[in-house]
């Protein structure tokens, strides 16, 4: 969905909007959008809706993540517009293969021979620590984070949970929310389009137990630039951050550095102000004028014994001239846990000269660990 924001300068700005559930409902196609916070600065009539001949050029896989051996689990595809795909081949790894149903989401059993799933389909791919089964595995529990996205996806781990999606229940604020991806040992869920930024209560139903948690919704928006965006003049983005009063990092992306350039990167980490008038400042400067949008994401606390295991994992098919370094950054995190943005840094320079691959898709899950 695309709304329509004021002209400024001659340029219209629209903010590019999740098209969210109307209604949640057992065994139908969903259309889900998973949003990002973007805008587009355009010259002439304003743009026109994604295509939906195009919704499967490439793809976004969902994984639960953490698998259990052996153990059944659900993944979900998402099509570049962002909906659920119906009828997309996705590899899992030794052969397999499974293809999502009407409901975009396709049904697997974990294998029980190995540490990491690796699932690849049209352009995408996506890992998964896979845990061996434990006689506890079955008792309740969960860990979500104290701040989630509004409107992106999150992940609520621990145990209790089930393999088949449709078997867990969420409802956050008493509003039925919709779980993506499932495995027993954690859930994917994307809050109900009624949901408000605030403090939030999780209620989860599991085969007839339940358990309940707290978090914090907080949604992400950008104010148009100031002063209006002009080719080759600076200017700055306001990021403001609704339904929480707590510092966030927030991990921001250009998405068109042709047309506009963030002077402290294209890809940056900036920390919210916290307090009532909780923002951020991102320094942009207009290269030319076009369409432009930029992705917002609230980043989680670092996890260094999730980015080892992916070191560890990768380690057994790096290439020859990469097998010490990404040895010694496990090692490293095994040693000094605290050290994870130094980690986070040398990770980020091996993947920029790393080709699409296993390889590259664990050291990007590694990296993803530690920021």
């Amino acid at each position: 969905m695309m709304r329509d924001l004021p002209s400024f300068s001659g340029l219209w700005i629209g903010k590019k909007l999740r098209s969210r559930l109307a209604a949640f409902f057992l065994h139908a196609a969903f259309p889900v959008c998973i949003a990002s916070a973007c805008f587009h600065l355009i010259c002439g009539p304003a743009a026109r809706a994604q295509s939906t001949s195009a919704t499967t050029w490439t793809v976004s896989i969902v994984l639960p993540p953490r698998l259990v051996g052996g153990q059944p689990a659900t993944l979900a595809v998402l099509g570049v517009d962002g909906r659920l795909a119906q009828g997309i081949a996705v590899d899992i790894g030794k052969g397999q293969r499974v293809k999502t149903d009407k409901t975009g989401r396709a049904f697997f059993t974990a294998p029980s021979d190995a540490a990491v799933l690796i699932a690849t389909a049209a352009g995408d791919s996506a890992a998964a620590l896979i845990d061996a089964p434990t006689a506890g595995s079955g008792a309740l529990g969960a860990i979500v984070a104290p701040v989630v996205s509004q409107v992106d996806r999150f992940s609520v781990c621990g145990g209790g949970f089930r393999g088949e999606v449709d078997a867990n229940r969420v409802s956050i604020n008493s509003e039925r929310a919709f779980v993506l991806a499932s495995s027993p040992e954690c859930i994917v869920v994307l809050a109900s389009p009624r949901a408000l930024p605030g403090p939030a209560k999780l209620a989860i139903e599991v085969a007839g137990a339940q358990w309940s948690a707290a978090t914090t919704l907080a949604s992400l928006h950008f104010d148009p630039p100031l002063p209006p965006l002009v080719p080759e003049k600076r200017s700055k983005l306001a990021l403001h951050v609704q339904g929480t009063d707590q510092a966030l990092r927030v991990w921001v992306e250009n998405r068109t550095p042709g047309v506009l350039r963030f002077l402290r990167g294209d890809r940056q980490e900036v920390l919210t102000s916290g307090g009532a008038q909780n923002s951020a400042e991102i320094e942009v400067q207009a290269i030319a004028t076009g369409d432009f949008s930029f992705h917002g994401r609230i980043l989680a606390a670092p996890d260094a014994g999730v980015a080892r295991r992916y070191f560890t994992a990768a380690d057994n098919i790096a290439p020859k001239e990469l097998q010490h370094e990404v040895k010694n950054l496990a090692d490293r995190l095994t040693h000094h846990p605290d050290e994870t943005q130094k980690v986070w840094r040398e990770t980020e320079a091996i993947l920029s000269t790393t080709m699409a691959g296993d390889f590259r898709t664990l050291i990007a899950s590694a990296a993803a660990a530690l920021q």
